[in-house]
């Protein structure tokens, strides 16, 4: 798959970053998980079709599997950069190394910006057991979107990796 972003470089503007931050959240306000929000918000720009991209994120939602572990929007960053600059082939170890790079840097920021990286920590569960009861989503109600940071961890996940885009310009 050819990379797409090659044509944004220089024009990836302020305008065009909140355009893509507001995508992301709005996937997630229509039931989305936080990867699929994230990474379907930017999947036109590695041609890769929106149905596409929420169906390879699904499962990474509620900190993959909801099993707590990773933030779903955290990993989206990751599916992203992959996306963007991974290595297609195996002995590409200096490829393979910019990436992880690149990937390192993301997350530190989205670390620093939301105090962790992992699904329990942002919301505040308490053991491991209890991160990973349940399978079952939880259902999408006003007062779920009322209790969850998500949305915010949704935006700053998008606001990351659309800066990144703009920084490569």
């Amino acid at each position: 798959m050819e990379n797409q972003t090659s044509g944004l470089k220089g024009q990836f503007t302020n305008e065009q970053i909140e355009e893509r931050v507001q995508r992301a959240v709005d996937n997630f306000m229509q039931g989305y998980g936080c990867c699929q929000s994230v990474v379907a918000a930017f999947a036109d720009l590695y041609g890769l079709d929106d149905t596409l991209a929420k169906k390879i994120a699904a499962g990474f939602g509620g900190g993959v599997g909801r099993m707590r572990m990773m933030c779903g929007a955290v990993s989206g960053i990751v599916m992203l950069v992959g996306l963007d600059c991974g290595q297609t082939e195996g002995s590409d170890r200096e490829g393979k190394s910019a990436c992880y790079k690149v990937v390192q840097d993301l997350l530190a920021k989205s670390r620093e910006a939301n105090g962790s990286l992992i699904c329990a920590e942002i919301l505040g569960l308490k053991g491991y057991e209890k991160a990973q009861s349940s399978y079952v989503a939880s259902a999408r109600t006003a007062e779920y979107y009322k209790t969850r940071p998500c949305a915010a961890k949704v935006e700053s996940a998008a606001r990351i990796f659309a800066e990144y885009l703009k920084a490569k310009g």
